[in-house]
């Protein structure tokens, strides 16, 4: 069933054969740093689709690279689907990417010109556009079942304190890190890696940065700070390290000047082996890694570890092995993982039909079996929720092994808190304070400065 519904959707999430790793490398568009500048329209006619609503509308859908819903391919066959039940329905759209994204969101709110539909995650739709009273309430069409379905810790990132439902998720992920395992063999630097479940304990983590930087003489890892692109990577290996947290249980403060993450962030910058860098974001960091620069890569998800761009999947561009891992914590084992949660939401742009159409939208893609499974596939994360609509989801990757193995990952997903107000500021002062740390600031003024920038948003 799943080898189906992947070719249906167009969407390949594992690769065995071989590619020419001399390719010129294209940009990753399943992280926060797709090529800059590269938009496409997509119009979708539906003369000839049959379906059983008269509902006519056109609308359009602004969606960020998660997956292969920034591939206009992919895309274009989920809406060919989605208009066989309702071919009145004209669905533009305009595919962002994370450099430039939210910027370009702005600017068409700011001209009111914002889209009918976005897709994205929490700390936008909720914490941010929702906050700031931009967006549709999508309780209407959150029932029951929906509620008893959906994850409970994924349901109330997509909800504010009022009961308002600003996104209605579809998809979820837990972020992680990767080592070429390959390096790391030759360093002998395996033996402080437990590979069988993909965690390692800080000291472990500290003894390996050393023995692959003793061994190839050159960095191993980036504290990749030129904007905002990735910095889930960053946020959870310094508050993993020393058992720190970014904020507060109730999303009230930011918690980062705590001791622990002090600690963590100067033992960062004590490493020989690892480099603060201010002329990179994620996207750069993952593919200096691909290419051998970097032996261990702070930015990576599943669909990381899926991409055959310039060869397999789970190969760097020459070759070497990488080994999905989880962020380095005392323990190895009470590692909290920043989690990805990607869903639609709606803007509130007065018109009526326009909203009723991309609830439409949203109603098939994230809660029907008819177009559920092939809307996740083609993100290439995994389901919120086990059935929907009467549809088991649990075993949509159940025959792509790469996706099995990851899901151990799963059971150290943190707390969502990507939703605590002032969230776009402090993401800002963040890795302006990683820059200052990497420039020879002292850690504690620094981490204080940022924390103090962050709660002044928070207010």
């Amino acid at each position: 069933m799943t080898a189906g519904l992947l070719a249906g959707c167009a969407t390949t999430v594992e690769t065995t054969g071989s590619k020419d790793t001399g390719a010129s490398e294209k940009t990753e568009t399943t992280t926060e740093t797709a090529a800059a500048g590269e938009t496409e329209t997509t119009e979708q006619t539906t003369e000839e689709a049959a379906g059983g609503s008269d509902i006519s509308a056109d609308i359009t859908l602004w969606t960020y690279p998660i997956g292969s819903w920034g591939n206009a391919e992919v895309v274009n066959s989920l809406v060919e689907d989605f208009n066989k039940e309702y071919p009145g329905i004209h669905v533009s759209v305009e595919y962002l990417d994370y450099a430039n994204g939210d910027d370009q969101v702005n600017i068409a709110i700011e001209g009111g010109q914002a889209p009918d539909l976005i897709m994205e995650g929490p700390e936008r739709l909720v914490a941010n556009w929702g906050a700031k009273g931009l967006m549709v309430d999508l309780s209407d069409i959150l029932d029951d079942t929906d509620k008893s379905e959906i994850y409970d810790s994924v349901l109330a990132a997509c909800v504010n304190k009022e009961g308002a439902v600003y996104e209605y998720p579809l998809c979820m992920t837990a972020h992680c890190m990767a080592i070429n395992k390959t390096v790391f063999e030759e360093a002998d630097a395996m033996q402080y890696v437990d590979a069988e479940n993909h965690t390692w304990t800080t000291e472990d983590f500290f003894k390996a940065m050393d023995a692959v930087y003793e061994h190839t003489g050159q960095t191993v890892g980036a504290v990749y700070c030129s904007g905002q692109g990735g910095d889930q990577g960053t946020r959870a290996l310094v508050n993993n390290l020393y058992g720190g947290t970014f904020t507060d249980a109730d999303h009230t403060k930011y918690t980062a000047d705590s001791e622990e993450n002090v600690k963590a962030i100067q033992a960062l910058a004590d490493s020989k082996a690892i480099n603060f860098d201010a002329s990179i974001a994620g996207g750069d960091e993952i593919n200096l890694f691909r290419q051998g620069a970097l032996n261990v890569a702070f930015c990576w998800n599943i669909a990381q570890q899926l991409n055959s761009d310039n060869n397999d999947a789970g190969l760097t561009n020459d070759g070497d092995e990488i080994l999905f891992m989880a962020f380095p914590s005392e323990k190895g084992t009470d590692t909290k993982l920043c989690g990805g949660i990607w869903g639609f939401g709606i803007f509130d742009n007065g018109d009526a039909d326009k909203i009723e159409a991309s609830k439409l939208f949203i109603r098939y893609m994230a809660k029907s079996k008819e177009g559920t499974p092939n809307a996740v596939l083609s993100s290439t994360y995994f389901p919120v929720r086990d059935t929907v609509d009467g549809a088991d989801l649990t075993g949509l990757y159940s025959d792509v092994k790469t996706m099995s193995d990851y899901s151990v990952l799963m059971q150290y997903l943190g707390d969502y808190y990507q939703v605590i107000p002032g969230w776009a500021e402090a993401r800002t002062a963040w890795w302006n304070m990683l820059q200052q740390v990497g420039s020879g600031a002292d850690v504690k003024t620094a981490v204080d400065e940022f924390v103090a920038t962050a709660n002044a948003a928070a207010e």
